[in-house]
């Protein structure tokens, strides 16, 4: 027969390691968990991702990096935060969203609390609008429900059906719940193309007039910016009650790259490669790029989304 006092010491024993496994700290160091609510992000190490991996967008840094932790520092944001980044393609808002959602959660992309939705794949029939709006709610509703600090990038907006992303106004609103769920914590970002003419002409006006791209403010290009967005039927957001109602906080405008701008993402690139940087082939991969307007040659107008594959050619 087994000693009370044995039985009991295992027991014991049992019961705090169980105890312990069970434990928040010790469970989500190997299975993701929502963060907690008091859950702040580091803005010394989000500004210092952006310095080293965003070129040429001082405004998108500054403005991004003051949102995210004034949203992050605030124990009762009144709504969700909802930014919309603009420009042409490979000027950085994937990778702006990228480094934001690694910050909110380790996983980033990859994370379950972290949700893309790409237009041409997810919502590819104009004549399943409502069907989509529902499925879109749902969605939403579900995954905030089980984390408050999701977060929903909707990429190609400007390829998104005129009315579709108004089905979540609700959460967007200022809401304290709707239908039981609190929305505030959560984050959505819109990405498009829509605006790129609008703020690459502002870019080139300035630099016509001598002045430096890093002069640009916020508020030289945001009210044109929110006005050719909500009058743009390819934007994703034309005429949309997020904007009439004001539920977008930032409209952010991400710049034309310049050649000093394509060879620096040339120069990450080969580190992330492991390679030695080699400015004969950063040269060479900065000169294969086209640039506009045709005859100053200023901005790229793929900015750097080609340099990956031009540099695959320049490997030994």
């Amino acid at each position: 027969a087994l000693e009370p006092l044995s039985v009991g010491l295992a027991i014991g024993v049992a019961s705090a390691l169980t105890g312990y496994l069970s434990r928040p700290s010790f469970y989500c160091s190997y299975v993701e968990c929502c963060p907690s609510a008091g859950h702040r992000l580091n803005a010394t190490a989000l500004k210092a991702q952006l310095d080293s991996r965003l070129f040429g967008q001082h405004l998108a840094k500054d403005v991004v990096l003051k949102a995210v932790m004034g949203f992050s520092n605030n124990p009762s944001p009144k709504k969700p935060l909802t930014l919309s980044l603009h420009g042409w393609a490979g000027t950085g808002k994937n990778f702006l969203s990228q480094i934001l959602a690694e910050h909110v959660h380790r996983s980033g992309l990859r994370s379950k609390f972290v949700h893309l939705f790409l237009a041409t794949l997810h919502f590819p029939h104009h004549d399943k609008v409502k069907l989509y709006q529902d499925q879109l709610q749902n969605w939403i509703r579900g995954n905030v429900s089980a984390c408050p600090h999701s977060v929903f990038i909707f990429d190609e907006m400007d390829k998104m059906h005129p009315g579709l992303i108004d089905a979540i106004k609700p959460f967007l609103d200022y809401y304290e719940q709707v239908d039981g769920v609190s929305y505030r914590k959560a984050i959505f970002i819109f990405l498009s193309n829509a605006g790129g003419d609008l703020i690459n002409k502002a870019a080139l006006d300035f630099w016509m007039s001598g002045k430096q791209r890093e002069e640009i403010q916020l508020k030289d290009l945001e009210p044109m910016l929110s006005v050719g967005v909500f009058n743009n039927k390819n934007s994703g957001l034309w005429h949309s009650s997020l904007i009439d109602r004001n539920l977008i906080d930032y409209f952010v405008p991400f710049l034309p790259l310049e050649h000093k701008h394509v060879k620096m993402c040339v120069r990450a690139e080969m580190l992330t490669r492991g390679y030695a940087v080699d400015e004969k082939v950063v040269q060479a991969v900065a000169d294969e790029m086209t640039f506009f307007p045709k005859e100053q040659k200023i901005f790229s107008d793929k900015g750097c989304k080609t340099v990956q594959a031009k540099l695959d050619i320049h490997e030994d």
